[in-house]
């Protein structure tokens, strides 16, 4: 299956592990499309994955993912430079706040490039690097990220499927089609046509340092990752070791709660202006690649950009090539967009503040639903 083949970067390897888990095979005469799939798009779009990797579209550039680490930890370096050398007044202590927020939001993108597998050809060094990067350099469990994440990979905004849109009904209503229905039934967790305003003060500054860092603790702890936990401890002895012999108590506690909450903000802005104005709705299972399209749009290119997003301004791309290398993702974007353009789908491009703007519009919109059908008797 197509979802298959996007996910695994060592397709033989993997194969292995399914070979007792086969109960037989397709009968001749059952259809191996769903009626609800549209099987001349499926057909065209695997002929362009056999293009992308018949011309190394998904080979690494190991430099550019060198020069990414190289420049994290240069700005984490600096951080703690900057308080070292000019002392722990305001002017150094906000210096050092930003470059440290900087090199996590950086590390962060980095990460999840190492947990796509698109950063090294074997699977273990990948495995590897992403726990140096995503529990040293972060504090936060490689495992967990990849549980999650992968799930919202599979079934990006469709709801109970996708973890990512978990914070519908409790925090914010999602969606013109749930935001009907939770108004028709009456149920209120908050005031969702307010939603558009609390958004800046809830999701984006407290993502990290509450949901997070509690959520990726307890997970990896039930569910046992006990290398990842020795991992995410050697952050916390080198951070409160580094800065705590430079700032006091309060001070410490203050920067690393104010980068965290700047880390969240950047992170959140990031990754919702991609999904949340978007379709979001029930599994309808559709193919592969319209399960995608639905849920995911671009931002324009540019080297600010690029560097700002992580490469996550091609979202259509990467959901449709998850282990592909993040440098590559324009090379293949205009041959996405062809394909889009033959099946008459929708290849949505905007510029970056106005996916910023779109959130807060979606959020607008959505609360608006609500409370009219809340109010309707």
């Amino acid at each position: 299956q197509d979802a298959f083949v996007a996910f695994h970067a060592n397709k033989v390897l993997v194969s292995k592990y399914l070979k007792p888990l086969q109960i037989g095979e397709l009968a001749s005469d059952q259809p191996s499309v769903e009626p609800t799939k549209n099987e001349m798009l499926v057909k065209d779009f695997r002929e362009l994955r056999a293009t992308v990797e018949r011309t190394g579209l998904l080979e690494p550039n190991q430099l550019f993912f060198f020069l990414l680490l190289a420049h994290i930890l240069l700005l984490d370096t600096a951080a703690w430079l900057t308080l070292f050398y000019f002392g722990t007044s305001l002017l150094p202590f906000v210096f050092s706040l930003l470059l440290l927020t900087i090199s996590q939001v950086q590390a962060s993108w980095l990460q999840h490039d190492l947990g796509h597998l698109s950063v090294f050809r074997k699977t273990k060094w990948n495995h590897l690097l992403h726990k140096f990067v995503m529990c040293h350099l972060i504090g936060a469990s490689a495992k967990w990220w990849t549980l999650l994440h992968s799930q919202h990979h599979a079934k990006p905004n469709c709801f109970r499927k996708d973890p990512d849109i978990d914070m519908h009904p409790f925090l914010f209503t999602l969606g013109k089609k749930f935001s009907v229905e939770l108004g028709i039934k009456k149920k209120k967790y908050m005031p969702y046509n307010h939603q558009h305003k609390y958004f800046f003060i809830t999701l984006p500054p407290l993502l990290f340092p509450t949901y997070f860092h509690c959520h990726t603790f307890y997970i990896a702890y039930t569910k046992k990752y006990w290398a990842d936990l020795a991992w995410m401890l050697t952050f916390y002895i080198r951070f409160f070791y580094t800065y705590g012999s430079l700032l006091e108590i309060k001070t410490l506690n203050s920067l690393i709660s104010l980068h965290r909450m700047l880390e969240s903000s950047w992170f959140v802005w990031v990754s919702q202006m991609n999904h949340i104005p978007m379709d979001i709705d029930y599994d309808r299972n559709l193919d592969w690649i319209s399960t995608q399209l639905q849920a995911t749009c671009n931002v324009e290119q540019s080297l600010f950009n690029d560097w700002f997003t992580g490469h996550l301004n091609f979202q259509i791309e990467h959901h449709l090539f998850p282990t592909m290398p993040r440098h590559n993702y324009w090379k293949v974007a205009p041959l996405v967009k062809s394909l889009c353009a033959k099946h008459g789908l929708e290849y949505q491009c905007k510029p970056l503040l106005t996916a910023f703007a779109d959130i807060v519009h979606s959020l607008k919109s959505s609360g608006e639903l609500w409370h009219d059908a809340y109010l309707h008797k």
